[in-house]
């Protein structure tokens, strides 16, 4: 069995069609057939079942992937360990993240440390990240809601608590504080449902007796802040995406505890860096330093 053969297996897995997974590969269709063929010979069974340019995993083809993605996961950690001890580290730190309002700050401390890495970020969905997580396609994973899995490390960061944003003019713009009931008739601005945030604000306020009325839904967290500016709607976000804009004022929500952990996740057989290392220790060190100055604040 060659190590050509399940990196081969593992693109046409994913992509279940032979014709996007040659072009991907960069090689022929019919180098790839024959590279999947002869891998099924030694395996001794088909692990695809075919319709046309179509193939899905059978019963074998499943269970073979599992395997083929611990044996490659593991010789990468191994390449990865040798380059680590042979000399000064030089690359590509990988992260996937869920949630972006602590990237900027994040990365700028890190790369004070180290500015000869370069650091390769993906917003991804919770699913999609999870995945990466698994094919040790990425280091780390900065995520909301967290991740509990046996084959995965996952540390609490940060408890993050939710806050209602509101525009200057707004009626309840002079208030510090708002009870959930009170905001039963306004309209929002938010992220799509699926989102943990979301999912989150959305189960307070049922429990409050109401469904939020949301005016935009996006994929782009960032953007509220503008929309909400625009007095387009309110917003409720989290307390380290709040922007201290003159236009915009932040409220704390009486009544209920709303709030969202924030976790880094790594995979437990990974092998880490020296420069990964010290990137969770970056991580941790930003989100205590976060914790003290909203204490002090308060």
């Amino acid at each position: 069995m060659e190590l050509l053969q399940l990196q081969y297996f593992l693109t046409v897995a994913r992509l279940e069609h032979m014709t996007e997974a040659a072009r991907e590969l960069h090689v022929t269709q019919s180098s790839l057939s024959r590279t999947i063929q002869r891998l099924e010979e030694n395996v001794g069974v088909p692990l695809f079942n075919r319709t046309g340019r179509n193939l899905r995993l059978n019963e074998f083809g499943e269970r073979f992937l599992r395997r083929a993605e611990r044996a490659l996961f593991e010789l990468e950690q191994g390449r990865q360990e040798i380059l680590d001890l042979a000399g000064p580290e030089q690359g590509t730190l990988e992260l996937a993240v869920t949630t972006a309002s602590t990237l900027p700050g994040i990365l700028r401390a890190y790369q004070r440390k180290r500015n000869h890495m370069q650091i390769h970020v993906q917003m991804l969905n919770l699913q999609e990240m999870v995945a990466l997580l698994h094919r040790g396609d990425v280091d780390f994973c900065l995520s909301s809601p967290p991740v509990h899995e046996e084959d995965i490390e996952c540390r609490i960061v940060c408890v993050d608590p939710i806050q209602v944003a509101v525009p200057s003019g707004h009626r309840l713009a002079q208030r510090t504080r708002v009870s959930l009931p009170e905001l039963r008739e306004e309209r929002f601005v938010g992220v799509k449902s699926g989102y943990g945030i979301r999912d989150t604000v959305d189960a307070a306020c049922k429990s409050a007796g109401f469904e939020p009325y949301y005016v935009y839904e996006g994929d782009e967290p960032a953007r509220l802040s503008a929309l909400v500016e625009a007095e387009v709607g309110l917003a409720f976000m989290p307390s380290t995406a709040r922007e201290d804009r003159a236009p915009i004022r932040f409220l704390e929500i009486e009544g209920h505890t709303i709030e969202r952990e924030i976790a880094l996740l790594w995979h437990k057989s990974r092998y880490l860096t020296r420069s990964a290392l010290e990137f969770r220790e970056v991580v941790v060190d930003y989100f205590e330093g976060l914790s003290k100055q909203s204490a002090q604040q308060n």
